[in-house]
């Protein structure tokens, strides 16, 4: 008889702002061998610059930190520390007391590498005991202050689909826009909660995926906040080199060049984050120079590992019943880069149960 599903949760500290934390091999340490029975394991972050990436991935990098590190090195050059981003010029940010602009990190840069990276906040891995599954934190300190971070951990035996339904959304007519799917009046999240209530679904995963049909667009879980999602994210997609430029440590270090500077810096810094993300999968030479050729014409969403799905995990640790679980100031967030002809994009919603 398959055993029932086991969750936990576990406390993590990282050692410095990036840090890339074993999570199996912490739960071995901690717990034993408690998810060796299972042949699949769920892992859980509630953060949004913090996550994990999907196992086909870790694979390709060998479940190393020797090439994990120089990969997620490579967004984290192109979107600096402390650059000019609207999201950290907490003056604006309205939503703020004055006592939370006073100790409120600024971090867009962990909060694009997080998405353009295509960090998850929720993965399912095959269970292979002794592998490494790696949660990536990209903004572990403020100022001189680390952050406590929590990842949920669920072993399971099967999955089962019990119900999958189509969702429209409402988008602008604007080539680029992002839609908070957390927002109550857009739909999504009240179906989902209707969904899990009425197949009485204690532990499983939603996922939330674009439609084959739809184009032009992707789905993350992060924090929607206007000056980041209105304003750095748009500027990514609709230029990123420009972006780049306006942002970047060599432009910075000259600011009274950057008219005549910027674009050159920014060929310059793109071709180095191909070069880092080309060394960390071991892809060779010739695919790199091929690559850097065609990068100079391509869209932002060939540059950024923007998804077209995104998991939520669904507990009844808490007690209840089944609640979905996610953090303080994770939402699903649509974003397109191309206007949809209709106004509306359609969702597939998948509802799954873990047994």
């Amino acid at each position: 008889m398959a055993a029932e599903p086991r969750e936990l949760e576990l406390t993590l500290t990282p050692q410095s702002r990036y840090d890339a934390i074993d999570v199996a091999g912490r739960v071995a340490e901690v717990h034993g061998d408690v998810l060796t029975p299972f042949p699949r394991v769920a892992y859980c972050s509630y953060h949004t610059t913090a996550g994990y990436l999907d196992q086909s991935l870790c694979s390709r990098l060998q479940h190393s930190r020797d090439r994990l590190d120089p990969f997620l090195g490579a967004f984290r050059h192109l979107f600096p520390e402390g650059a000019a981003y609207r999201h950290d010029s907490l003056d604006e940010r309205t939503e703020l007391s004055e006592e939370s602009r006073r100790v409120e990190p600024r971090n867009a840069d962990s909060h694009l590498a997080f998405i353009s990276a295509g960090l998850r906040n929720c993965v399912t891995y095959v269970n292979r005991p002794g592998e490494p599954v790696y949660f990536v934190e990209l903004d572990g300190t403020n100022g001189s202050a680390v952050r406590e971070r929590r990842t949920t951990v669920l072993g399971f035996t099967r999955a089962e689909v019990v119900e999958s339904v189509a969702c429209d959304v409402p988008v602008s007519g604007h080539l680029i826009d992002s839609v908070n799917l957390a927002d109550p009046r857009v739909g999504v999240m009240p179906r989902i909660e209707e969904l899990i209530t009425r197949h009485g679904l204690a532990k499983g995963r939603v996922e939330i995926a674009l439609h084959p049909g739809e184009h032009d667009a992707g789905v993350t879980v992060n924090e929607y906040e206007t000056l980041l999602m209105r304003h750095d994210l748009a500027e990514v997609l609709s230029d990123p080199l420009r972006f780049l430029a306006r942002t970047g440590r060599n432009a910075l270090a000259d600011p009274g060049a950057i008219a005549q500077k910027s674009w050159g810096y920014a060929k310059y810094d793109l071709v180095q984050v191909i070069n880092e993300l080309m060394d960390a999968l071991r892809i060779s030479s010739s695919a790199v120079e091929r690559l850097i050729a065609k990068a100079m014409a391509l869209p932002a969403r060939r540059k950024l590992r923007l998804k077209r799905s995104v998991s939520l995990l669904v507990s009844d640790r808490a007690g209840g019943g089944g609640r979905l679980v996610k953090g303080t100031y994770q939402s699903p967030i649509l974003i397109q880069w191309g206007a949809a002809s209709s106004r509306r994009r359609t969702l597939d919603v998948t509802l799954t149960r873990f047994r």
